[in-house]
């Protein structure tokens, strides 16, 4: 995975409160595990939604089914 320097204003109280929840202890590990939380969470929703509707979803499809519960 590549990565890019960036400077950008992050407010200390919300690192610290999302250091805190999270259990790290350094800016950068803090932020690119809440960025991956925000995308697991967004993939396990669209799940989820997939789930509630059945939309495309063969449940004799062992990959689907496993993919859908990761």
């Amino acid at each position: 995975m590549s990565m890019t320097k960036r400077l950008i204003d992050i407010e200390d109280e919300l690192l610290a409160e999302a250091q805190r929840r999270i259990g790290t202890s350094t800016m950068k590990e803090t932020v690119n595990d809440a960025l991956q939380h925000v995308v697991d969470f967004d993939l396990r929703l669209s799940h989820i939604c997939r789930l509630i509707t059945m939309e495309g979803i063969d449940l004799a499809d062992d990959d689907i089914m496993r993919e859908a519960w990761r």
